[in-house]
Formats: structure tokens, sequence, C-alpha cells
């Protein structure tokens, strides 16, 4: 069984897919299809994808029972130890150091012994 998840990809792409596999939900396949025919679908949706991305899921003979491909992604599937895990990018703009909107009304208070 394999799973293909697109977002921001052509219509003729989305059209391709359709004749192998059911469409779920926009942008979701799902099938069950032989493993020269999953990739060869995966390599025509690499060439065809453009600037959307890509997510591949199917099933493999590992602890999980899945194997995970990615293109065009900005979370990666990484092996730690045999299990594959999907590493997210750090946003070092969220990690500012403090709180993004100043302190809240309670610690103020707090801070400068005022109560209410």
């Amino acid at each position: 069984m394999i799973v293909i998840v697109l977002t921001a990809c052509p219509e003729g792409l989305r059209g391709h897919l359709t004749r192998w596999l059911m469409e779920i939900s926009a942008g979701v396949y799902v099938g069950r299809v032989s493993r020269r025919v999953r990739e060869e679908l995966w390599q025509r949706v690499t060439s065809m994808i453009g600037n959307g991305r890509a997510l591949l899921v199917y099933s493999a003979r590992n602890e999980q029972g899945l194997e995970v491909k990615t293109f065009g992604h900005h979370w990666v599937p990484e092996d730690l130890e045999g299990v594959t895990l999907m590493r997210r990018p750090r946003d070092d703009a969220s990690r500012g150091g403090g709180p993004a909107g100043g302190w809240s009304a309670a610690a103020r208070r707090r801070r400068y012994g005022r109560r209410r």
C-alpha cells in the first residue's frame, strides 16, 4: 500500500496519479501497486512537481512497517537506530530567547509587587 501527499502541484500530475491511485482527499492519493509502479510514479512526481512538495509513504519490511520519502519538504526522514523519525527544521525566528510579546500582566504585577 502507498500514500502520496501533494501540495501545490500541477493539475497534470494529479490527473496522472488518478490513473493508478484513488484520491481520498485533495492532494492525498492511496493505492496498492507493485514496487516497479511505485518507483515510476515517484519518479514522475519528482519530475513534474515543480515548486510543490511531495511525500510518499509505502509498506516495507522493517520495524515500523513503512518507509517515507520526501521531495521539496522541510521535514526530512532520518534513521535513528533502525527507526525512521521525521526531522523538523528549527525555526530560529521563533526562538528569540524570551516571550514574543513581552511579559504578561500577571508577571509584571509580580515583578513590581503590585496587586489588584
